[in-house]
């Protein structure tokens, strides 16, 4: 099979060729398409031939030779579009990069551009590197970021994020950005290697993806001189206008903690903003269950129904991303010498489509799921298996004297706060909103225990294996129920557990190192529903319990963070109290 850039080797294009000759059948053909012609932004009627995984021609002329391995398809009552691509994917908030892109293919998003973030923190480089080579491999077309920091803060950040890593991540030729940049202030301050790993990236032909919510036009001016191309972190209609003004191609984003492209979209339209072709949309990673209505088809609907022109709209998610990646040549476009990533629609206003092809074979063929579209993974291969702790808990690991806790201003900003309570009992009282709060070493050295307000009033014992950093989240009332549901995790090899009473009312087992599910994305959204229910049956007010777990150690979020060094002061760059050696 061709590699992932789909440099095809000279006998590939030479079969292709013989195509065209009528010397060789072409494998598939869709008759009488109306085709997204996105060069001249019309519908089209053509033929459109397909030999293995390449669009080979596009016209008005049948192929002179076919055979019996010839799949020839009416698509006289039916529209063609390109793949969808997502361009901003963080493939690990309980589903995995194999089972997301899967999930997404069936509603027509075939090309995924994911963060590593995962894979740096935790896998050696080669088994990183081996990893993505075997993705190669699957239906749909995988791309990656180089992520220049852990986004948070730990010891082994300058081995991990070493020059020599970072510039190994630019030259693998499935990276195809820097970023997203969460940690654009130290360049701004002056971090001389992090502009070096910019301009490398520039120098590569590779773009550079901003992280910067709230800047004003100065800061977004002055990070366009760094090197910095797009951003998605939009809240406004102004927001976008600003960033376009810079020289920005914009990302307008709708997530589960920020829904924001009806809204956007409703102040484009009133600030006359009416020229889309350096505006895409993305999703940004959301948890399992927000996917329930589609992903990209998801956001051409919004798109539709807030007004922008159809083929826009189509364009948001296809060959602007395409373009701006510089990836015309292979994606985002039907037209000939494109990979045959193909959607096929009962019509235009309906985004979802019946028929998916992602490298010429059928993800989904007249609304049935195909064989294709559910292979399997070799997870363990590559070094992600169930946990296996070699350490356990006991009550001295349970012991608060700290002056200052986190409060949850919101599912994932959270403050400082002074702590008043009398902490020296095993139990809290439910008649308010604080909780203890510990995070554990995922090898067991070391550990932070302060309290945590605004998460629950009723969760008696939570363990989680599920972080930013991989390390052990445990939060409740009481602390015999948070040492039941740490056992209970570590018996499962990872997951989230909730206890009460000293049992199990909720378990999620995350057998890829604690941190991901293998479960299909429509079992996985089930069990994310649940968790909410059962969470929120126990106090828990915010809307986005997955992003709360994860974003705890998230230093590229204000104002205080619980992070494997201790407790960090975002805002001032320090560790206001340092964590414990167990």
């Amino acid at each position: 099979m061709p590699e992932q850039r789909y440099r095809w080797k000279s006998k590939h294009i030479r079969q292709q060729l013989l195509v065209l000759n009528g010397q060789k059948a072409p494998t598939l053909v869709l008759k009488d398409a109306t085709y997204l012609n996105a060069r001249m932004k019309q519908w089209k009627k053509a033929h459109i031939w397909v030999y293995q995984d390449r669009i080979v021609y596009v016209g008005s002329e049948m192929p002179k030779h076919t055979d019996a391995s010839t799949e020839i398809i009416d698509c006289s009552e039916k529209y063609v579009v390109p793949g969808y691509i997502e361009p901003h994917v963080h493939p690990f908030q309980l589903y995995n990069p194999q089972t997301f892109s899967q999930y997404a293919a069936k509603h027509g998003t075939t090309t995924l551009f994911n963060d590593n973030l995962i894979l740096a923190l935790q896998l050696e480089q080669k088994t990183a590197f081996s990893l993505i080579e075997e993705m190669k491999t699957l239906p749909q077309s995988l791309y990656w970021w180089c992520r220049f920091d852990s986004q948070t803060e730990i010891d082994e950040e300058a081995d991990i994020f070493s020059h020599t890593n970072i510039t190994s991540w630019l030259q693998n030729e499935a990276v195809l950005q820097g970023g997203e940049l969460t940690s654009w202030p130290k360049l701004l301050d002056g971090d001389d290697l992090m502009l070096h790993w910019v301009q490398e990236t520039k120098r590569m032909r590779k773009h550079i993806e901003g992280h910067f919510p709230g800047a004003s036009a100065f800061t977004l001016a002055k990070m366009k001189l760094l090197g910095a191309d797009s951003d998605h972190e939009s809240m406004t209609g102004e927001d976008v206008v600003a960033r376009l003004t810079q020289g920005y191609d914009v990302a307008l984003r709708h997530s589960s903690i920020r829904p924001d492209l009806p809204k956007l979209l409703q102040e484009l339209k009133e600030l006359q903003v009416d020229y889309f072709d350096h505006i895409t949309m993305n999703t940004d990673g959301s948890p399992p269950s927000f996917y329930q209505n589609g992903v990209s088809d998801m956001l051409i609907t919004l798109a539709i129904s807030e007004g922008v022109p159809v083929l826009d709209a189509y364009n948001m998610v296809s060959v602007n991303i395409a373009r701006y990646y510089n990836m015309e040549h292979l994606h985002g476009h039907v037209a000939t010498g494109c990979v045959a990533n193909i959607n096929i629609l009962e019509d235009p206003m309906r985004p979802t489509p019946v028929s998916v092809l992602a490298k010429g074979k059928w993800m989904k063929k007249e609304g049935k799921e195909q064989a294709l579209a559910s292979v399997e993974f070799p997870w363990e291969k590559f070094g992600f298996s169930p946990l296996k702790l070699d350490f356990d808990l006991t009550m001295d690991d349970f012991q608060f004297s700290m002056p200052v806790g986190v409060k949850m201003k919101n599912a994932v900003i959270m403050e400082p706060y002074s702590i008043h309570l009398n902490v020296s009992g095993d139990v809290l009282a439910s008649d308010h909103d604080e909780s203890f709060l510990v995070l554990v070493d995922r090898e067991g050295k070391w550990r932070i225990n302060t309290l945590l307000k605004g998460f629950a009033t009723n969760v008696s014992g939570l363990a989680s294996s599920f972080s930013n950093t991989g390390d052990f989240i445990l939060i409740g009332k009481s602390k015999k129920d948070m040492m039941c549901a740490f056992k209970r995790m570590k018996e499962i090899g990872g997951g989230i557990v909730i206890t009460e009473d000293e049992k199990v009312v909720y378990e999620l087992d995350l057998p890829l190192k604690g941190v991901m599910s293998n479960l299909p994305m429509e079992e996985l959204s089930k069990r994310e529903v649940e968790l909410k229910k059962v969470l929120g049956e126990r106090g828990y007010k915010h809307d986005d319990p997955v992003y709360s777990l994860l974003f705890f150690s998230s230093t590229h979020l204000p104002y205080i963070r619980i992070t494997p060094v201790g407790i960090y002061d975002v805002m001032n760059k320090k560790v206001l109290f340092p964590s414990i050696m167990r």
